[in-house]
């Protein structure tokens, strides 16, 4: 039995879905199992890290647990779940981190998963973790410009990351809750190129047929946007706007190949996430 955790999100959900195509006995916590859309087989289980007793439950009989939490300040979650899961019996942890974990010029949020991983690393069960660059899906943020007929944000200039498509995420999480040969692992996770904002737009662009135009931010105006747009308070706002300047100034311009190391073959590049996901982008 593996325990999903975030297994109605982007990560989370593909995981479930790739782990049940292979045939695991699969089991989704989520805090809403109503709204849960889940294959057949699949086992849905309400859960919260503030509830012991609902870990408890969802942990009974697991053998492995994929920690995914949302975004944010730690505030305990990964390790109440990592020691659940060590009393339970479970023998694996897969956690699911963030690219730049523990650089301090990458601001505040480059502190987010420390505890975490820590705590997965100090379970005293078989453990690896992922850190993975930008997602491709982060562009379907800019739905709301498009359809408006308005320029998308470009808030990190011509500051690149190593892009990385949720899928490719996904299935590395799936061998690593497979396959022990991924124990004490830390892998940092990208697609093959480093590409920039407007260098997705310009992809995109001639994916869809139609122009995709770019409006650069000055730190000022992210601000503004993150508060108003993305409905951002102060606080989190001042750290996304560190993170976005670490970009900004080349940080996450990372390409590894532990990608293609663990998948045993090539990340899927920015084009092959656009041209699949085309039809979510409709006519503008």
């Amino acid at each position: 039995m593996i325990l999903v955790t975030g297994a109605t999100g982007t990560i989370g959900s593909d995981v479930v879905r790739q782990l049940a195509g292979r045939g695991a006995k699969v089991r989704a916590l989520t805090r809403d199992p109503a709204k849960a859309r889940v294959p057949a087989g699949v086992e849905v289980v309400r859960g919260d890290y503030g509830d012991p007793a609902s870990l408890d439950a969802a942990l009974s009989g697991a053998t492995a647990v994929f920690l995914l939490r949302p975004p944010g300040p730690d505030e305990g979650q990964d390790a109440a779940l990592a020691d659940a899961a060590r009393t339970a019996g479970a023998e694996r942890l897969v956690k699911l981190s963030a690219i730049g974990t523990g650089d301090p010029d990458s601001g505040p949020s480059g502190q987010w998963h420390l505890a975490g991983e820590r705590a997965v690393r100090d379970s005293g069960l078989a453990w690896t973790v992922l850190r993975p660059s930008s997602f491709a899906s982060n562009t379907l943020t800019w739905l709301q410009a498009l359809r408006a007929g308005e320029p998308v944000p470009n808030m990190t200039g011509d500051g690149a990351s190593g892009v990385i498509d949720p899928r490719d995420i996904a299935e590395v999480a799936v061998r690593a809750l497979l396959d022990a040969g991924h124990a004490g692992r830390t892998y940092t996770l990208t697609g093959p190129e480093a590409i920039t904002v407007p260098g997705q737009a310009a992809v995109l662009a001639e994916v869809l047929g139609r122009p995709v135009p770019t409006r650069d931010l000055s730190p000022e105006q992210t601000r503004d946007f993150l508060r108003t747009a993305w409905g951002m308070d102060g606080i989190r706002a001042e750290s996304v706007l560190t993170g976005l300047a670490f970009v900004r100034a080349g940080g996450n311009a990372v390409v590894t190949e532990d990608t293609q190391q663990v998948l045993g073959r090539p990340a899927r590049t920015y084009r092959e996430w656009a041209e699949d996901h085309r039809e979510a982008f409709g006519k503008s």
